[in-house]
């Protein structure tokens, strides 16, 4: 299996506002106990399947997916003039019907795990932390979470994960050592040690530092990764030039001091074994404040080199900011190496429950050689507040690649236009 059809499996990370908070289990002066339920239940179509695990067939395909996090969380004040804080949750995760349209799960998968189990004490200017958690670095450009959850498609299930493969219910990084400086404003930074138990990932190590300055008109910042052992027999089969990789990159994004504006960009520099490789992007967006529903709109141009890693790249600020594209970014690829993409995002608000909005992306591979995932597609989606506990998502995609599996491409039997449903209902307590 090529290095470049594993990376087109990485699922959506939903990016939702936070939903309903904590439910008090105990309190007093010093001491907060709270539980925490939240979950997503998922009902998918695709007109057309994708080669990507050699298990698919031409055809349409019907799966559903649900799961389920549940825990508590303490906060212990007054310790040292700071705050001791902690986490301890499970998730359950299924898949149903077909599985997914690239054959990464098959629809019997089934788990349940501890999710975060995290220790740590912070203070207005210092954070030390260590276990099991979640870690996003800057947007997700680089890094948003351990969120690939592949099933029982892939590698005769050596790398099953247990399911819900969109939804991804597990994010966390399984071992953290992270100390973090400084405040809201100012310079900050990161010294982070981050190990994955993710096989699909060939279950890396990863030493990240980041520094930062934060202000009014924006945010600037450096990241510095270096990858430390991997698992040797996965790699070689998924990532033989991952263990060693350094990864260097510089940030930015804000809105200069102009309310309506929002700027951003980064670029990234790889040094592996087999040569430097590179990735960028800029965006610019403006929202009409002044209009009825406050329309937002934002363009993006991004490029990833053909052999670039994106490492644990997601959605780390809206739907579509590195997933890009519903049946592009979790089905039938390029995803995040060997293309451009431009991008164009509209949204607004209906009412003070209900928004809209549309994503277009167009995708232009780089080197052929490596197979052709030039394509278009355009995503319409809702996002519905029912109540401070419930939400519903409806989205239609369509996606229409320039050529099939059968001559380089990756959708099965033709290359005419895909037409993707989903339908999501997330809730939290």
């Amino acid at each position: 299996m090529q290095k470049q059809q594993l990376q087109a499996s990485l699922p959506l990370l939903l990016a939702l506002s936070p939903l309903a908070g904590a439910v008090t289990l105990y309190e007093d002066s010093d001491t907060e106990l709270s539980a925490r339920v939240q979950g997503a239940v998922g009902v998918f179509h695709s007109r057309e399947r994708y080669a990507q695990t050699g298990l698919r067939d031409a055809g349409s395909v019907n799966w559903q997916e649900a799961t389920l996090q549940y825990g508590v969380e303490l906060k212990r004040r007054a310790i040292g003039s700071g705050e001791l804080f902690g986490g301890l949750d499970w998730v359950s995760s299924a898949s149903f019907g077909d599985g997914d349209a690239a054959g990464w799960t098959l629809g019997d998968e089934r788990t349940t795990r501890v999710e975060n189990a995290y220790l740590g004490w912070r203070n207005d200017t210092l954070e030390i932390s260590g276990g099991r958690q979640n870690v996003v670095v800057g947007d997700g450009f680089l890094i948003s979470g351990d969120a690939l959850n592949i099933g029982k498609g892939l590698l005769n299930g050596e790398v099953n994960r247990g399911g819900a493969y969109y939804l991804t219910g597990r994010k966390a990084f399984d071992q953290t050592a992270m100390l973090r400086w400084g405040g809201k404003a100012g310079w900050r930074g990161d010294l982070m040690w981050l190990k994955s138990d993710n096989p699909a990932q060939a279950r890396p190590e990863l030493s990240v530092a980041t520094l930062e300055h934060v202000a009014e008109a924006g945010t600037l910042g450096l990241t510095a990764i270096k990858v430390g052992d991997t698992d040797r027999e996965l790699a070689d089969l998924l990532y033989p030039e991952r263990k060693g990789m350094k990864l260097y990159s510089v940030r930015g994004q804000g809105n200069a001091g102009v309310s309506e504006l929002f700027l951003a960009g980064e670029h990234a520099w790889e040094r592996k074994p087999g040569g430097d490789e590179r990735a960028w992007y800029l965006e610019a967006g403006w929202t009409f404040s002044q209009l009825p529903g406050k329309p937002v709109v934002n363009y993006r141009y991004s490029r990833f080199s053909p052999g670039y890693d994106p490492l644990f790249y997601g959605n780390g600020r809206a739907l579509g900011t590195w997933f890009q594209g519903e049946v592009a970014s979790n089905y039938a690829g390029p995803f995040n190496s060997n293309t451009r993409v431009q991008h164009v995002g509209v949204k607004a608000a209906l009412s003070d429950s209900v928004n809209i909005g549309a994503l277009f992306y167009d995708f232009d591979t780089l080197d052929h050689r490596l197979g052709n995932r030039d394509a278009r597609e355009l995503d319409l989606y809702a996002e519905w507040a029912i109540d401070e506990h419930w939400s519903l998502l409806p989205l239609l995609g369509y996606y229409k690649p320039t050529r099939s599996a059968e001559d380089g491409g990756s959708q099965l039997g033709t290359a005419r236009a895909n037409v993707y449903g989903q339908l999501l209902l997330v809730f939290g307590f």
